[in-house]
């Protein structure tokens, strides 16, 4: 399945080789066997877990709801919403 907005292009040509090896790590990282060029032998839970390590890599952004306390207003509660990121 193709994607037809084109969301999936890397819009930097010098990036395709960083992205090639990123994606090399994460299929080491999860003990999936990738060689260069054609990966048609592949699971699909392989080529899965590869994708989602990722995934999990480039979205380190986190986000936690918890229900506080209204300083301003006595017996009142508010949801407020944190949102991490990792540096790396």
């Amino acid at each position: 399945m193709s994607n037809s907005n084109g969301s999936n292009k890397i819009m930097v040509p010098n990036a395709r080789e960083a992205m090639n090896k990123f994606k090399m790590e994460a299929a080491n990282e999860v003990g999936v066997n990738l060689k260069q060029g054609y990966n048609g032998d592949l699971t699909s839970k392989q080529a899965g877990s590869v994708g989602g390590q990722m995934v999990k890599k480039m979205e380190p952004i986190r986000t936690m709801r918890v229900s506080r306390t209204d300083r301003t207003a006595i017996g009142h509660q508010f949801l407020a919403t944190y949102q991490a990121a990792l540096c790396l």
